[in-house]
C-alpha cells in the first residue's frame, strides 16, 4: 500500500511537472493562476439578468408582502435567496460592460443593491413589519431605473402608449 501511495505521488509530481514545462509557466504561475489580473467579464446580458434574477427575486419578495408575510422558515429563506439575488444582481449591473452610464445608471442600481440588502436584514430578522415597509422602495427600484432606460415600458409622463 505505502509503494502504491509513493507511485501515485510520483506519477502527480511528473504530470504537474510535465504540464509546467510543456506550458512554458513554473509552478508558481500555476499555483497563482487563480489571481486575475483583470476583473471578470460579464457572462449574463443585461437583459437575462432581469428576466432570470431580477424580475423573479423581486416578484418573490413583493409577493410575500401582498401575501401578508411570510409565513413559516421556508417562506422567509425564499426571500432571503431573493433579497441576496437583488442586492448581488445591483452589484452586476455596475459593471464594466453593463453599466451604461456612471450617473442614473449607477444610481439605480445602487437603489437595488440597497433595497436588496434590506430586504434580507428584515428577512434575517424575520421581521415582516420591516420587510412590508419595503414594499414601495423594491417597486421604485426598478420603476426609477426603467422609466429611465426602458421608457417604452415605463414611459416618463407615467401615460401608457
Amino acid at each position: 500500500m505505502m509503494a502504491l501511495r509513493s507511485n501515485m505521488k510520483r506519477v502527480w509530481i511528473g504530470l504537474i511537472s510535465a504540464i509546467a514545462l510543456a506550458g512554458g509557466f513554473s509552478i508558481r504561475a500555476i499555483a497563482f493562476a487563480q489571481t486575475p489580473s483583470e476583473p471578470f467579464p460579464p457572462v449574463a446580458s443585461v437583459r437575462q439578468l432581469m428576466l432570470d434574477l431580477i424580475h423573479p427575486s423581486s416578484n418573490d419578495i413583493l409577493l410575500a408582502i401582498f401575501r401578508g408575510g411570510p409565513k413559516d422558515e421556508k417562506e422567509w429563506a425564499v426571500v432571503r435567496r431573493s433579497a441576496v439575488t437583488l442586492a448581488e444582481s445591483g452589484n452586476m449591473l455596475m459593471m464594466r460592460g453593463r453599466a451604461r452610464d456612471q450617473g442614473d445608471w449607477m444610481k439605480d442600481a445602487k437603489l437595488l443593491v440597497d433595497v436588496g440588502n434590506s430586504a434580507y436584514k428584515a428577512a434575517q430578522a424575520k421581521d415582516g413589519a420591516a420587510l412590508a415597509g419595503l414594499a414601495g422602495a423594491v417597486d421604485a427600484s426598478c420603476t426609477t431605473c426603467h422609466k429611465q432606460y426602458r421608457p417604452n415600458v415605463f414611459p416618463k409622463d407615467g401615460g401608457s402608449k
